[in-house]
């Protein structure tokens, strides 16, 4: 079969040298997002500190909030910082809330670039459905590893990401690195 009508097989390269990331299509088609903006099991900022840490991808717990990672990542490592209740906005935090979690991301800063050598982060909130956040009835905060050049053709062109780590590992690292950086 010539390149110009070659079919496209599932996870076969084609004339496009598509990558495939078919764990993405969950994400995509909303099965991991909450029917509703309240808190209890629909909500995975509410279920993932019930769970035990491997399953949850719990890094560290505060006594206000605690820090994941991020089920479907922007770049290696991206960690969320969640206060534990459950609130949408960053208005409704409790002064105790917003200073654990500002420690806790300064913390997470620290883990990844011992952890991940990371040149610079994205840290950023997204308030709302309209602001851009995916599961917008439970607040987090996104701390993001960037190095340089990690913006190339895949992301920009493809809307594709290479993750060099499957999650788990980078959970136990981050968790086991956690008490040894200063």
């Amino acid at each position: 079969m010539s390149d110009d009508v070659r079919r496209d097989h599932a996870g076969l390269p084609d004339r496009w040298e598509r990558l495939w990331t078919p764990h993405r299509q969950p994400y995509l088609s909303g099965e991991s997002r909450p029917t509703h903006d309240g808190p209890g099991d629909d909500c995975p900022f509410c279920r993932a500190p019930q769970m035990p840490e491997d399953e949850g991808l719990v890094v560290q717990r505060g006594i206000h909030a605690y820090v994941v990672l991020n089920l479907f990542p922007y770049n290696a490592g991206h960690l969320l910082v969640c206060p534990y209740r459950h609130v949408p906005d960053y208005t409704d935090l409790t002064p105790e809330e917003v200073l654990e979690i500002g420690e806790l991301t300064q913390r997470s800063m620290e883990v990844l670039r011992a952890t991940t050598r990371a040149h610079g982060f994205n840290i950023g909130i997204n308030q709302g459905k309209v602001g851009g956040a995916g599961i917008a009835g439970h607040l987090h905060q996104h701390v993001v590893p960037r190095w340089g050049g990690d913006t190339n053709f895949l992301p920009v062109i493809g809307h594709t990401k290479t993750m060099p780590q499957v999650l788990e590992e980078s959970r136990q690292i981050l968790q086991d690195a956690w008490a040894r950086v200063d």
